[in-house]
């Protein structure tokens, strides 16, 4: 019986000292400025898009009209998942009413959504991807939510959102995730340092888990879709067959990115999604999923790359952008890098010869 006590005496301790999400985003900032409580106030209505979308999910199998297909295509012309739908309309009714964002963008929509005249409108652009991996929806495995966040530079009064098509990743001014899973998981960084926080249910808060992430400079695992090796490029083939080849590496692979990521932003190792044969520029959008994982695997110690350039460097000249990426354990990147650029060296000096 005394355990017990203790054992609940405990648990309201740490109830008491735990840092909250609000709490945490505060700190970060050196003083209580307009930015900061701008970015607190953010975090704090992703974090209520996600509980929301994590909710929706625990009781997605009771409920109609919860799973499966709504027949449509989206913008990327993939078939659209009512999830898909749902998560995309929260972010937006979480954001709409705010005073702190003047536009979101999200992989869901063909064009900006604009924050309408009659409501406050503030002075940041949110880019994310509602549903990563909603694959995985209809089956109840990981899915999760990637955000971007970036002050608006001019006042993009035609639309086109030019400052976002004439800068990189490095603009960001803060990224992150939520990953669905056993548990609901807020993972953040503001350009100091990457930290991760858990929902605890009975209290409706986000507690932080872990500060100041550093990814393994190497690791065991990587993480790719096999089933596409031969529309690959031969360099991703050599990098296969190498780690076939060598004892120590573990293939893991669950069809959500999110879910991938985290696994090797704790653990180490790398996450490759090229480009194919037919699509050089490769499937993942660069605004809504490698800019956002790449500023946090960078804080992180770690790297992301297209195989060419680094993903923060790159520039991308449209909206819904796409580009090859590997990402993750420094050394595993450049591992996959050397392959990439042994082949190029070679067919330099082919083409040298002719």
């Amino acid at each position: 019986m005394a355990t017990v006590e203790q054992s609940e005496i405990n648990e309201h301790a740490l109830d008491r000292d735990c840092t909250t999400l609000s709490r945490h985003v505060l700190q970060q900032f050196p003083s209580f400025t307009p930015e900061a409580q701008d970015i607190s106030a953010i975090m704090s209505r992703l974090a209520l898009a996600g509980k929301l979308i994590a909710r929706r999910l625990s009781r997605a199998g009771l409920m109609d009209n919860a799973l499966g297909f709504t027949g449509e295509v989206n913008v990327q012309g993939e078939s659209v998942k009512k999830m898909d739908i749902y998560a995309n309309d929260v972010f937006i009714s979480v954001f709409k009413q705010s005073g702190l964002v003047c536009r979101l963008a999200s992989e869901e929509m063909e064009k900006l959504y604009y924050i309408p005249e009659n409501c406050p409108i503030g002075r940041y652009t949110l880019l994310y991807d509602p549903i990563d991996g909603s694959s995985n929806v209809d089956i109840n495995l990981n899915v999760g939510s990637i955000f971007s966040i970036r002050q608006q530079v001019g006042n993009d009064l035609d639309g086109t959102a030019q400052d976002l098509l004439q800068t990189g990743g490095r603009e960001q001014i803060a990224a992150g995730y939520i990953l669905y899973g056993p548990s609901t998981v807020l993972v953040y960084s503001i350009g100091n340092g990457v930290h991760s926080f858990i929902l605890d249910p009975s209290l409706g808060e986000f507690i932080l888990a872990e500060e100041n992430i550093k990814v393994p400079n190497r690791g065991a695992v990587y993480s790719m879709n096999e089933g596409n090796f031969w529309q690959w490029d031969r360099s991703i083939r050599d990098y296969i067959r190498y780690v076939h080849r060598h004892e120590g590496y573990t293939a893991r692979y669950s069809g959500a990115l999110v879910g991938d990521f985290h696994r090797i932003l704790l653990q180490g190792g790398v996450f490759i999604y090229p480009g194919t044969l037919k699509k050089p520029e490769g499937k993942l959008r660069l605004l809504y999923e490698t800019a956002p994982l790449g500023f946090l695997i960078e804080q992180a110690g770690g790297w992301a790359s297209t195989g060419e350039q680094a993903i923060l460097d790159v520039i991308p000249d449209k909206l819904h952008a796409r580009t090859p990426l590997i990402i993750g354990s420094t050394e595993d990147v450049k591992l996959v890098e050397s392959f990439i650029q042994e082949l190029a060296r070679e067919q330099a000096e082919e083409n040298d010869e002719w």
